[in-house]
C-alpha cells in the first residue's frame, strides 16, 4: 500500500505541468494573433481576416501588392514556399524595412509580425505594385 501511494504522488505534478504548458501555448498564440492583427490592421485591411483560413492569405497579397491569383499558387507545393519568401519580401519592403527584416519574416514569423503590429513600423503602401 505504501509503496503504491508513492508510486501515485507524481500524477498532481504532471497534471500541473501539463496545464502549465497548455497555458503558455495559448498565451503564446494570443500574442501573435493579436500582432498580426494589428499589421493587418496598420495595412489598412481588416484585423479579424488574420484568423480565417485562406483569406488571410488573400490579405498578405493585397498588402505586399501582389495579384490575387498568388494565392492560387500557395497551393502548389514547392511554389507555395518561393511565393512565401517573396511576399515576405515585400511584406518587409511594403513596412519600410529591408532584407534583414524579410529574412526575420521568412525564419520567425510570429515574433516578426509581432514587431511590424506592435512596433513603430508604418505602412507605406503596397512594395510590389
Amino acid at each position: 500500500m505504501l509503496i503504491h501511494l508513492a508510486q501515485n504522488s507524481g500524477g498532481g505534478a504532471a497534471a500541473a505541468g501539463g496545464a502549465l504548458v497548455f497555458v503558455i501555448y495559448i498565451a503564446i498564440i494570443v500574442l501573435v494573433i493579436a500582432g498580426m492583427w494589428k499589421t493587418f490592421v496598420k495595412a489598412g485591411q481588416p484585423g479579424w481576416g488574420c484568423i480565417v483560413p485562406i483569406y488571410n492569405l488573400y490579405l498578405l497579397c493585397k498588402i505586399a501588392g501582389r495579384p490575387w491569383w498568388w494565392l492560387i499558387l500557395m497551393f502548389i507545393p514547392i511554389v507555395s514556399l518561393v511565393i512565401a519568401i517573396i511576399l515576405s519580401i515585400d511584406i518587409a519592403k511594403s513596412f519600410g524595412k529591408g532584407i534583414g527584416f524579410a529574412l526575420g519574416l521568412i525564419f520567425l514569423a510570429p515574433i516578426f509580425y509581432c514587431i511590424l503590429g506592435f512596433g513603430s513600423a508604418q505602412y507605406q503602401g503596397p512594395a510590389a505594385s
